[in-house]
């Protein structure tokens, strides 16, 4: 039916159709070659960038901030020294500890000597029972008191070694809340600083739920990449992994929460940016593409024109799968290396002759 229609629309004009349409000469077109190349069926979500954690910096002790140790938005590393609190009321309380476990300790042993003493007096029946009661209770007191001077000193050493804030992570630092010389407050409610971990880093996105039976499937064989496209270099995919779907949907937005993990050793990525991200569920490999445009629709389904090496244009009957980014899957029909046409289509007839416009172009995306 297509090919009666194309014929008869050809002999309406009268004359002989000659090399192009209607006599005219050669068509002029714009054509592609079909390529050959691995494809990957991809969902797409817009993502933001998280870091991997993330510590609000706070004191465990009260005191002035004597010194900074680092600079607002420096890279530091895990034990870094942050910030230090004069320790010297903490050098003084736990000097006091000290002294009050070793008088402490002193007493002891005279006391542990008499409940000895007494002890022994009291089987040899040359003691009382009150005198030896005294002096068990004497001893238990000041060992309990000992005891007690013991958790002091290791109170104050920890004490004194919190006067030194470090960094728990590798990571990079934000705005500096508290300068030299400010008195800090333990556990206040505002950070000292606060530190992200940029690598590596997450993204998360969001899929529509019809799609998390797919998700789940295809990363039952394998890990499952995630791309994602930084806002400051759009020709480049940042490459990673998928690291996290969700226990449960969002029942308001029935979307699934996921994160793809990335490790980020240039930071191209940076916490709370917007990207573009891309879950690749499949590869397949050796698929034939064209660019959407050279596609048509007929009454007996989908075709392209083929443009042989004499310059002859002929309708090929397609089967077209998925588009994916301007290109449209040739499931049979095509070959990777023949030229199809990608605009002048409804000047053509099969057989006539065409001329090329954009011969470069085409050489260009052959060899792509």
């Amino acid at each position: 039916m297509m090919l009666i229609a194309t014929l008869s629309l050809a002999g309406c004009h009268g004359g002989d159709a000659g090399p192009g349409f209607g006599g005219r000469g050669p068509v002029p077109v714009l054509v592609a070659k079909a390529i050959r190349k691995t494809v990957a069926q991809r969902l797409h979500a817009i993502g933001r960038v998280e870091a991997y954690s993330t510590v609000e910096i706070k004191s465990q002790i009260s005191g002035q901030v004597m010194a900074v140790h680092f600079k607002e938005g420096q890279d530091v590393n895990k034990g870094d020294l942050l910030f230090t609190i004069d320790p010297r009321p903490f050098e003084a309380a736990l000097n006091q500890a000290l002294a009050d476990l070793n008088r402490d300790k002193a007493q002891k042993i005279q006391m542990a000597n008499d409940y000895s003493r007494y002890q022994t007096l009291l089987k040899e029946g040359v003691g009382s029972r009150q005198q030896y009661d005294e002096a068990k209770s004497k001893y238990e007191a000041i060992a309990a008191t000992v005891a007690a001077d013991e958790a002091n000193v290791l109170t104050a050493r920890l004490n004194l070694e919190y006067t030194n804030i470090t960094s728990p992570i590798d990571g990079r630092t934000g705005n500096l809340i508290l300068h030299a010389g400010n008195l800090v407050k333990a556990n206040a409610d505002t950070d000292m600083v606060v530190i992200n971990q940029l690598r590596p880093i997450y993204v998360e996105f969001a899929l529509p739920e019809q799609d998390l039976a797919t998700v789940r499937g295809n990363m039952v064989s394998r890990a499952l990449g995630v791309d994602v496209i930084a806002p400051d270099d759009k020709k480049t995919e940042v490459q990673g992994k998928l690291s996290f779907v969700d226990n449960t949907v969002d029942p308001t937005t029935g979307t699934i929460q996921l994160k793809g993990l990335f490790g980020n050793q240039d930071q191209k990525l940076w916490p709370g940016q917007f990207v573009d991200t891309y879950l690749t569920l499949s590869e397949r490999p050796d698929a034939v593409l064209v660019p959407s445009q050279a596609v048509q629709t007929g009454n007996d389904g989908s075709y392209v024109f083929v443009v042989d090496p004499k310059m002859k244009a002929a309708i090929r009957t397609v089967a077209v799968g998925e588009t994916i980014e301007g290109d449209t899957i040739i499931e049979s029909g095509l070959h990777g290396g023949e030229t199809v046409v990608t605009d002048g289509q409804m000047r053509l007839i099969p057989g006539g002759t065409v001329m090329i416009k954009n011969a470069d172009h085409a050489t260009q995306r052959a060899a792509s």
